[in-house]
């Protein structure tokens, strides 16, 4: 299949090029580089042989993604361009909307006006919010959302939902992401965000190499085992396969499906933490802060849908994905 790939410079997106690269399909990538490098390209093509067409476009620019559209036949899109820290976007909830929500219709419209069948949604665990019991199970439905990032995904679901009834050819898969950590092993692409990092395993890391003095702890007073947060962690590579199997099961099955993404396990932050410890070598400093807003207590998936749908497992578990960061970041 000849896929878009919007957001396909990111951290998961450049993961997902390369194991679809791999199995065979042809890569078209969409990216602003807002949080991401064009040199991306080129380890994708060391990685795999093969370096993917590019367009630096923004999915808020209508004309010029409309141009990628023209000059290119489709089979596929995987929707990855999307603001994604928790805690900016209380901050700066109108930026999130409008990125998150109003660049996704255009590309929506633009599927639909092209006719290209098949969708890949890069949605988020967030979208349970703080309604329900672990582990999170798909037939919860959509939860109150807690932050400004969860609802854009719930809002994208929900579009998404209505377009495939409205329109009985298109298929999508929702693939609820749960928390992706580590690197590719060759360590040639991983996670480097711009600017200080609102993800847990990018600050560790930058801790850990000396670039910042202490990782801060969001909250210890959590009901929780050691009362910080905990979250299902999956290897960056198991989620980038796992967007294989799902848009080759579009491609067959039409209508719309809703899928966890996770390990199943839940780690709480200080589990990371010692996980990289013991990656690095040494003893990474902390400090203790007030919890964020937005954020939630325990979150983990149930994994039996992605088992049954997509025969989707994980390969790899908390050691390796901490390894794999450390790896990545020394290089």
């Amino acid at each position: 299949m000849k896929i878009l790939v919007t957001g396909g410079t990111g951290y998961i997106g450049s993961h997902t090029c390369v194991e679809l690269i791999n199995a065979g399909h042809e890569v078209v990538i969409v990216d602003n580089l807002y949080n991401s490098s064009i040199d991306v390209l080129d380890k994708i093509e060391t990685i795999t042989g093969v370096k993917p067409a590019f367009y630096k476009v923004d999915v808020l620019d209508r004309d010029n993604l409309e141009n990628v559209f023209k000059e290119n036949s489709f089979d596929a899109v995987i929707n990855f361009a999307g603001y994604k820290a928790v805690g900016e976007s209380v901050s700066i909830p109108l930026t999130y909307y409008k990125n998150n929500v109003s660049g996704a219709i255009n590309l929506y419209e633009l599927m639909k006006k092209y006719q290209v069948k098949n969708l890949v949604f890069s949605s988020s665990a967030t979208v349970y919010g703080d309604d329900f019991e672990v582990p999170f199970k798909e037939e919860y439905g959509l939860g109150t959302t807690t932050n400004p990032y969860g609802t854009s995904k719930k809002f994208n679901e929900i579009i998404i939902t209505d377009l495939c009834k409205a329109e009985e050819w298109m298929s999508a898969i929702i693939l609820r992401y749960f928390n992706p950590i580590g690197a590719h092993k060759s360590g040639l692409i991983g996670e480097t965000p711009n600017g200080i990092p609102n993800n847990l395993l990018p600050y560790i890391a930058q801790v850990a190499n000396g670039e910042r003095d202490y990782l801060r702890v969001w909250g210890d007073d959590y009901d929780t085992p050691d009362g910080t947060g905990v979250r299902d962690y999956i290897h960056v590579v198991d989620l980038a396969r796992a967007h294989v199997l799902a848009i080759e099961y579009a491609e067959k099955n039409k209508g719309v499906d809703v899928i966890n993404v996770g390990s199943g396990k839940g780690y709480s932050v200080m589990e990371v933490l010692h996980a990289y410890e013991k990656a690095c070598g040494h003893e990474i400093p902390y400090k203790i802060m007030d919890r964020r807003p937005g954020d939630i207590a325990v979150c983990y998936a149930d994994t039996k849908k992605a088992k049954e749908l997509l025969d989707f497992e994980t390969a790899y578990d908390i050691e390796d994905m901490c390894e794999d960061s450390f790896r990545y970041y020394n290089k």
